[in-house]
């Protein structure tokens, strides 16, 4: 490390290195060592000699985009190290198949076999370090270089033995009122500048025209269907104007603003039912709503001044992949029935053009979103090119199927339901009147109100920690307890101003994670490659942009009326889908229809008997069944405690499994030994 250390110090590296063969590398480099004295003029045509003919007999490549070509020859006094960074990744036959972007060159006297062991050691133990790779690759000189390797030495530098564990993971109790939150500001506040400056990257453009899209199209579906189900007492005026003023308060005071805020099927299941409890009680439905919303407010408030966020560290990930499983297929169900139901009216109707292009819109949508999005290890065009597509592939698979539609006009489609202008759905005040309701109803309200704070308190934690995964390796810390403060505080407004309760959106913010991820693709030793989170670029600006632009989006409303529904059935299940993702739970499920011999090797299948494996799988598919029927029966209003019960489940599954075949299954994170088994 010294060595590098040293070549970094002078400047001896290539970070701009524009060679399209490992030839011309060498060329570079041999001249760069000529210049600065380490190697005579003379001998440069033999040394590059040696590193040609060892790289015809067997590529230095040893996986992950790293190359170590070495030539050890008299001519040299001292070993010499010389980092290139390649403008353009090259295919030098790496075991794993991935371009080379990095190449370490060796150089040295031919005595110096044991320092090129060491150094090579190095090099690799580094370059396994993601963040290290990540910063490397963004590196605009040798001092950034030098800066990344001084942060990766104190980050693996072992602690001592005396020193107490950190705490890293937000959930430890504090024991004091308000402790959590004071926690959490303490946490957050030192990157909340950072958290502006990092959102100024063309990543975070392309993640705010997608989640646009994916943040205003659930925010008018769920509008419509309240619209609906209360008789226009709250709108998709009344949802988009909820979702740009929480999310933009949201994104300036939260503490992970990564998180998006957004309805769901659960908090929109409780308020029909609650209308239509209203309806048989004949009292007013938004004043006694605002009552459940202040006592919620209320009990969230009180949830988060105890700490009581740190009781989800007892969700382990087979609750947060049930959950996620369960929202990810919703996604993917609802896009699938508006189809369906679009071919059912063919019997009242509909014309035929109009079915099949809604379905080749929507398939179309999620064809071109898929594609692009994987196109990043395309091995055509060039790099910012794949980068850009791959970036904006969702919104620009919903331009183009647009263009498609407008283009067809002469056939009659569904467009997005939006509203002619801005106004409350009925004509009424925004401001409820809380006071006309009897005041039995105002202390009855805390009964409902119980549920809903179990509601938002499950909604918003474990969403918290499948952003906050250790899979997407965040930096910046987590904020529970201050993060559950402001969603109370904000479901308090709400309920004042008739607007509909907002909560963390799992696939919403799933989707928000990933699109301003930086991802490499990994090699498991049976051959199987996925993706894999390197580097998020955590910020506010996205989060704050995306609620402004549907803010705006109220002045915009007859534009909107341009997008197909089905273009965005097509966005719904794209969401579902990639959701999926990195999902244990679907990788387990897909083993079923396998060869067993065929399994990958991944760490719970080399520890685990297979038929333990297809058990527990079997027991989260149950669950999962369960959350389903439960979701769409009369007793939706009590799905807070079916989700809170998973995690008695998952204890009492500790009987009829053991305990290293559960640590195996139920890992918070992959083992370290698979993260760098291509050492």
């Amino acid at each position: 490390m010294k060595l590098l250390r040293q070549a970094l110090e002078q400047g001896s590296c290539i970070l701009r290195e524009e060679a399209t063969d490992i030839q011309s590398v060498f060329r570079d480099v041999l001249a760069l060592v000529v210049e600065r004295g380490l190697l005579a003029a003379e001998d440069q045509q033999q040394v590059l000699s040696v590193l040609s003919e060892r790289e015809r007999l067997s590529s230095t490549a040893i996986g992950h985009a790293v190359a170590v070509p070495h030539a050890y020859l008299g001519c040299f006094k001292q070993q010499v190290i010389v980092p290139v960074r390649l403008t353009h990744a090259i295919n030098l036959g790496a075991p794993d198949g991935i371009p080379t972007q990095f190449i370490f060159v060796l150089l040295g006297p031919d005595d110096g076999t044991v320092d090129h062991i060491d150094t090579l050691m190095h090099v690799a133990r580094l370059m396994a370090d993601d963040e290290f790779r990540y910063e490397a690759g963004e590196a605009k000189s040798s001092q950034e270089m030098l800066a990344a390797l001084d942060r990766f030495l104190v980050r693996t530098a072992p602690k001592p033995p005396t020193e107490e564990p950190e705490v890293v993971d937000g959930l430890t109790y504090t024991g004091r009122l308000f402790g959590g939150i004071r926690a959490d500001i303490a946490r957050r506040l030192p990157h909340y500048w950072s958290d502006f400056t990092d959102g100024l990257h063309s990543k975070c453009v392309g993640s705010t025209l997608f989640l646009l899209f994916a943040c205003l199209a659930p925010a008018v579906t769920f509008g419509g269907v309240l619209a609906v189900a209360t008789d226009g007492e709250i709108g998709a005026v009344e949802m988009i104007a909820a979702t740009a003023i929480c999310g933009i308060i949201y994104a300036f005071i939260s503490g992970q603003p990564l998180i998006i805020l957004g309805g769901t099927g659960p908090l929109l299941v409780f308020t029909v039912i609650l209308y239509e409890l209203c309806a048989e009680l004949q009292i007013d439905f938004l004043p006694a709503r605002a009552w459940i919303g202040l006592w919620t407010m209320l009990f969230v408030f009180l949830m988060a001044a105890t700490d009581s966020s740190c009781l989800i560290r007892f969700f382990t990930r087979f609750t947060d992949e049930t959950f996620s499983a369960l929202i990810s297929l919703i996604f993917i169900y609802q896009a699938v029935l508006a189809l369906v139901e679009i071919f059912q009216k063919l019997d009242i109707g509909m014309h035929h053009d109009t079915a099949l292009l809604s379905l080749l819109l929507a398939l179309g949508t999620f064809f071109i979103a898929m594609s692009l999005s994987r196109f990043r290890r395309s091995s055509y065009l060039l790099p910012w090119m794949r980068e850009f597509l791959a970036d904006f592939g969702p919104t620009i698979a919903i331009a183009a199927m647009t263009l498609v539609a407008i283009s067809l006009k002469e056939v009659f489609l569904d467009v997005l339901p939006a509203p002619e202008e801005f106004g409350t759905t009925t004509g009424r005040s925004w401001l409820v009147d809380m006071w006309s309701t009897p005041m039995w109803v105002r202390w009855a309200s805390a009964g409902p109100a119980l549920l809903v704070a179990l509601l938002v308190y499950l909604d918003q934690n474990i969403t918290g920690r499948l952003v906050n995964s250790r899979d997407h390796r965040l930096k910046k810390g987590e904020a529970y307890h201050l993060d559950l403060f402001v969603v109370g505080g904000l479901i308090g407004i709400c309920s004042v101003f008739g607007l509909p309760w907002l909560v963390a959106a799992t696939v919403r913010s799933l989707n928000h994670v990933r699109s301003l991820a930086t991802s490499e693709e990994v090699v498991s030793p049976s051959g199987q490659r996925r993706e894999r989170v390197i580097h998020v670029r955590e910020n506010r600006v996205t989060s704050l942009t995306i609620h402004v632009l549907i803010g705006l989006s109220l002045l915009l409303l007859p534009w909107l009326k341009v997008i197909p529904m089905a273009v965005l059935y097509g966005l719904f299940l794209f969401m579902g889908v990639v959701s999926m993702a990195g999902n244990q739970f679907f990788e387990r499920l897909s083993l079923w229809l396998k060869e067993p011999t065929l399994y990958p090797a991944t760490h719970y299948i080399r520890r685990v008997p297979t038929w333990t494996i297809h058990k527990f799988t079997l027991l989260q598919a149950a669950c999962l069944a369960v959350l389903w029927a439960v979701k769409g029966s009369f007793m939706g209003i009590l799905f807070p405690l079916f989700i809170a019960l998973l995690v008695p489940i998952r204890f009492l599954a500790g009987r009829f499994f053991a305990e290293k075949h559960l640590a195996a299954l139920d890992a918070e994170e992959e083992p370290e030994e698979e993260a760098s088994a291509w050492i």
